[in-house]
């Protein structure tokens, strides 16, 4: 006996109804329901399954009990009933609209006289839907033409920039944000403790054998002083160490064994050995180096001493 819509199809659709208003109603934080109450949840769902399998067979057995009940003919139309199949008749209609072709029955209307070894022609028309597209082509066409091409709206070559640019701009801001994405133009120099630290670890582990944990220098430059050989400040030491030093005797470029993220602690962390006192000091090197972007000092006033007029005939000799 068939039914209208198979059982295990019905059992599926409403095993995972049950699931998602469990979902829904118990609260479980963050996380979904069966990972924050696993045994409740599967041993639930497992029971609502056999459940659900029992009610369908017992659904069934009843189905049967009453079929076998009734007479031959009431049987007859019974099966014939639920074997019915559910067809869509306005979306089949509009099908054969628009496919446009005759029946078979009626193929004999549209027979050419044409007779090619047995092999004859029938003189059907386009398809309605291939005619349709066709005026709708031709329908863009014109608008095309006329937005483009007489009224001169933007082409292809601005609609490219303007494309490129915002994504620039989103770009931009969403390297704000992420630290990872940090390069040479956008680092800024960190002053968070947690950085700071973790610019210390590196340091310590790849640093300390040319520039000494002091900074005072060795093989590399002292880093406690003012002259820098390829420039200070966050983004000139962020490009050093990512890049490298000079060509030939200069440090390696960093940028294959430390992620922009380090790189910028790593350099923040070398900024902040400005000022103090190395134990033994490597001399000088480079130039001193000025933040361009530093603001101007003003300078001094300078105020006019006020002249004091002296009358020489009040001036008594000794």
């Amino acid at each position: 006996m068939k039914n209208n819509t198979a059982w295990w199809f019905r059992i599926t659709v409403a095993f995972f109804m049950v699931v998602v208003l469990m979902e829904i109603y118990i609260e479980s934080g963050d996380k979904p329901a069966f990972i924050a109450y696993p045994t409740m949840m599967f041993g639930f769902m497992a029971l609502i399954l056999l459940l659900l399998l029992a009610i369908a067979f017992i659904v069934q057995a009843i189905e049967n009990v009453l079929f076998n009940t009734l007479d031959e003919e009431a049987k007859l139309r019974y099966l014939a009933e639920k074997n019915k199949k559910w067809e869509w008749t306005w979306g089949k209609k509009m099908y054969a609209k628009m496919l446009g072709s005759k029946p078979i029955e009626s193929e004999e209307e549209i027979i050419l006289d044409h007779n090619y070894d047995g092999i004859r022609e029938l003189d059907n028309n386009l398809p309605p839907w291939w005619v349709y597209l066709f005026y709708a082509s031709i329908v863009f066409g014109v608008v095309y033409l006329l937005r483009f091409h007489v009224f001169n709206d933007y082409d292809q070559k601005l609609e490219y920039e303007q494309e490129v640019a915002a994504a620039q701009l989103e770009i931009e801001e969403y390297k704000k944000t992420a630290k990872g994405l940090v390069d040479a133009s956008t680092v800024e120099l960190l002053t968070d403790a947690g950085d700071l630290n973790a610019g210390k670890g590196i340091f310590e582990s790849n640093c300390v054998a040319c520039h000494m944990a002091d900074g005072g220098g060795g093989i590399g430059p002292n880093l406690t002083d003012q002259n820098w050989i390829l420039g200070g400040g966050i983004k000139n030491v962020f490009n050093t160490i990512s890049e490298g030093g000079r060509d030939g005797k200069g440090m390696i470029a960093w940028k294959q064994n430390l992620k922009p993220a380090e790189i910028a602690q790593v350099a923040s962390y070398v900024l902040s050995f400005q000022g103090t006192t190395p134990a033994n000091p490597k001399a000088p090197e480079g130039d001193i180096w000025a933040d361009p972007n530093a603001p101007a000092q003003k300078a001094p006033v300078e105020t006019d001493v006020p002249e004091i007029a002296i009358d020489s005939a009040s001036v008594t000799m000794n």
